[in-house]
């Protein structure tokens, strides 16, 4: 099977490696071309745009950041559309807007093309595992086609629903995870505050009813100000905004995620948007008068 995969940032490169540690024949597209240098190193071919590396090509898989970014990889003047053959697959793992996915579809079913949206959770470190959780929306039929292409990169696939559910799943995940990130950054400060054993107290709370993946692996970020690239912030703060959108379309309270998003918004003025989104702490820390390496 000959795969397409589009976007090579933290999460898309190493998911483009494990189908190539899979043994599938995959050519890769990056914006920045730089970027495709290293899986060309590994095997992957290099095309010069979404179209030409979509020619020949049984499923495409697009990872960029936002909406527009999907739609123009997909649909623009150079996009894979324009490439694609009758009965292949476009398999989009982006957080995007669930009313523009279906959008997309409808654009390629008109070209015999299908689509599933499959965006991801697992962070880069499910990324490079091959362990991520993948939300799927779409035909039943059309996934069953593609299955082994999504297990290269993920330990969990789901079908969720029609096309679009796996966007409204994925908005679901990102606000769980806000009000998570929240909480796990007070409980921290509030035992740092105290002067408790910090780590021991982590321990202890990790082996509990409030143990969760936050706690395993980001907690540590948050105890010592220290925030190294996991999943960016500006991308998650993007990521919530789709959910608060969905949610105000469909008449739905979400104080805690509308918060949230609040914080992310001051730590991307502020310059930090690169950072891990755990550095939230930054901010309860700044509250509770607690020293800060920030700026």
């Amino acid at each position: 099977m000959n795969i397409a995969f589009i976007g090579l940032g933290t999460m898309g490169a190493p998911m483009a490696r494990n189908l190539l540690k899979a043994g599938f024949k995959v050519t890769v597209h990056n914006r920045t071309r730089e970027k495709e240098e290293e899986l060309a190193s590994e095997g992957a071919s290099r095309a010069a745009s979404p179209k030409e590396a979509a020619q020949g090509a049984d499923v495409v898989i697009t990872n960029v950041s936002d909406t527009p970014d999907v739609e123009a990889v997909i649909l623009g003047d150079e996009g894979a559309i324009h490439g694609m053959k009758s009965g292949s697959v476009l398999i989009d793992v982006s957080t995007i807007s669930p009313i523009a996915t279906k959008a997309i579809a409808e654009k390629l079913a008109e070209k015999g093309i299908e689509m599933l949206d499959a965006p991801v959770s697992g962070g880069s470190e499910g990324a490079q595992k091959g362990t991520l959780s993948i939300m799927v929306g779409g035909k039943a039929e059309v996934l069953e086609k593609v299955k082994a292409v999504l297990e290269a990169m993920g330990k969990s696939i789901t079908h969720v629903g029609e096309i679009g559910s796996g966007q409204v799943t994925k908005a679901i995940n990102q606000t769980i995870l806000a009000g998570i990130y929240s909480s796990v950054a007070e409980g921290m400060v509030l035992g740092m505050a105290a002067g408790v054993d910090i780590y021991a107290a982590l321990q202890a709370v990790s082996g509990g009813a409030a143990g969760c993946w936050v706690l395993d692996n980001r907690a540590k970020n948050m105890i010592e100000d220290d925030y190294p690239l996991g999943f960016r912030t500006k991308l998650f703060l993007k990521d919530l905004g789709i959910a608060l959108e969905t949610s105000k379309a469909l008449g739905v309270a979400m104080p805690v995620a509308a918060y949230v998003e609040q914080l992310g918004t001051s730590l991307v003025k502020r310059g930090l948007g690169d950072e891990d989104v755990s550095n939230l702490a930054r901010i309860v820390r700044e509250q509770s008068g607690l020293a800060n390496t920030a700026d």
